[in-house]
């Protein structure tokens, strides 16, 4: 990775780079992007930035929403999906003010690096490492259709149980619903795609841990990465979701991370691995302590429960994040933390045995979530644990170590459970989140947007009819 300007412009003579461009972080956690001349990458770009009005991104209006953007130097990556040679670079947002321009606080990457701030402030730990799972689904084609007149949606994998009449080509190797975990070839009809995306990925500075098929029969995928800094990780999950998508498309696929795109099937999810460090020292091992964990890791796990409500509406932003919060499908339905059981909200892997492994996973997150937003989130729930001392097993929270499914209606009844929907969560998030703005972290104007926007999206939802409601109720 080039870490000078003089770096950046040696690339750009040596590789023939034509244009360099800049992506930005929308609020909603989607890339955007602006393109100048190679020539034109100076002294005053680093100095002055890229002039873009922010109010067009999404976030709550300022008193002045003329921005700039600043680039990150060691982000350039060339992107092979431009046809004309391009140097890519993400960056920071700043807000024009005299004397200097100051950093803009409801930009996602600044709000990730204000929680890294405050934790090394609380004293706790200096260092947060994290390892998220990216779930996909690629099918060969969608068709969705939203007039007033027409509500459909129609997806076509030729792997999948439902394409063994449908496809001309078939070869008879599909696979059924919920079977297609690490299913090799000839049934896993995407193993080199995979394999070209884990490659890009790494071309992007993504350190890949392996690929393989997920339980989704229909085309369900994952792409497990190395443990990394949160904020390079943050950044990775957009360069790695920009890679499969892209990937996808040149091979004439699409991929999508939406939650739960078949009914029937395994929903994607976006696990989350963390675990932190002071002075190089692992602060979640304890060899004496439940699954060998320390009490501030208990207390970390304590706050996310304590939270996890409310952290749903920042991990989990989407109506359609909550069919896949389910059960019968892997899916976290109960606040709860166990070992290696993936029923529970909080897993604790029995694998990562090293006091420097030595971690847990939350599994409710999904990839619909603005990835800084969320990590963010997830690191300030987990500080007001250890602040506030939150013990999760005097809280009844486990651990369950058992199948929380398989539980009597009784006993399920005793247990407290994630919100069903997000009107569900964005109210949990309306009265419980003064663990975001600790330290100025998640300013208040930007947690109103975010529970604005997606109230909205959730009353569009409401309103429209639905397929399945003229099974139900069109003949009454």
């Amino acid at each position: 990775m080039a870490k000078t300007l003089e770096d950046i412009q040696k690339l750009i003579r040596d590789e023939g780079i034509a244009m360099v461009d800049f992506k930005l972080t929308d609020i909603d956690g989607r890339w955007r992007h602006l393109s100048i001349p190679a020539e034109r990458l100076g002294e005053n770009t680093m100095k002055y930035g890229i002039g873009f009005d922010g109010s067009n991104y999404g976030y709550a209006p300022v008193e002045n929403s003329d921005m700039v953007f600043i680039p990150v130097l060691d982000s350039a990556v060339i992107d092979r999906y431009a046809e004309i040679p391009t140097l890519s670079m993400i960056g920071d947002v700043r807000v024009i003010d005299l004397p200097d321009n100051r950093p803009f606080d409801q930009y996602p990457r600044n709000v990730a690096i204000r929680a890294l701030e405050y934790m090394k402030e609380s004293g706790v730990a200096d260092q947060m490492i994290i390892g998220p799972e990216y779930e996909f689904y690629l099918f060969e084609q969608v068709k969705y259709r939203n007039d007033y007149h027409n509500m459909s949606a129609e997806i076509f994998t030729p792997q999948a149980a439902f394409a063994s009449h449908e496809d001309d080509n078939n070869n008879g190797y599909q696979v059924l619903p919920g079977a297609g975990y690490h299913n090799t070839l000839p049934t896993d009809i995407r193993n080199d795609i995979r394999s070209r995306m884990c490659m890009a990925m790494k071309d992007w500075g993504v350190d890949v841990k392996y690929h393989h098929p997920e339980v989704g029969g229909s085309g369900q995928m994952e792409i497990e990465v190395e443990l990394g800094d949160m904020l390079k990780l943050a950044d990775d999950t957009m360069s790695a979701k920009y890679v499969i998508k892209n990937e996808a498309v040149l091979d004439g696929i699409t991929a999508t991370f939406m939650p739960k795109p078949l009914a029937s099937e395994a929903g994607s999810g976006m696990h989350v691995h963390m675990l932190l460090f002071k002075d190089g020292q692992p602060v979640f091992y304890d060899k004496d302590g439940y699954a060998q964990l320390s009490r501030e890791a208990h207390y970390f796990m304590g706050g996310l429960l304590s939270h996890a409500r409310s952290l749903c509406a920042i991990t989990n932003p989407s109506t359609n994040s909550y069919k896949r919060l389910v059960p019968g499908f892997e899916a976290p339905v109960t606040i709860g933390y166990a070992m290696s059981n993936r029923s529970a909200v909080i897993r604790i892997p029995a694998y990562a045995k090293s006091p420097e492994s030595k971690r847990f996973e939350l599994r409710n997150p999904d990839a619909t979530c603005n990835p800084y937003y969320a990590y963010a989130a997830i690191l300030m729930a987990g500080l007001d644990g250890i602040k506030n001392k939150i013990d999760p097993h005097e809280k009844g929270w486990g651990p369950y170590d058992f199948n929380l499914y398989t539980l009597s209606e009784e006993e399920k009844a005793k247990l407290t459970g994630l919100p069903a929907s997000l009107d569900e969560a964005i109210a949990e998030l309306e009265k419980d989140h003064d663990y975001l703005t600790a330290g100025g972290v998640f300013p208040e104007r930007l947690l109103k947007q975010l529970i604005g926007r997606e109230k909205a999206a959730a009353s569009k939802i409401a309103r429209l009819p639905h397929p399945m409601e003229f099974a139900l109720y069109y003949d009454l």
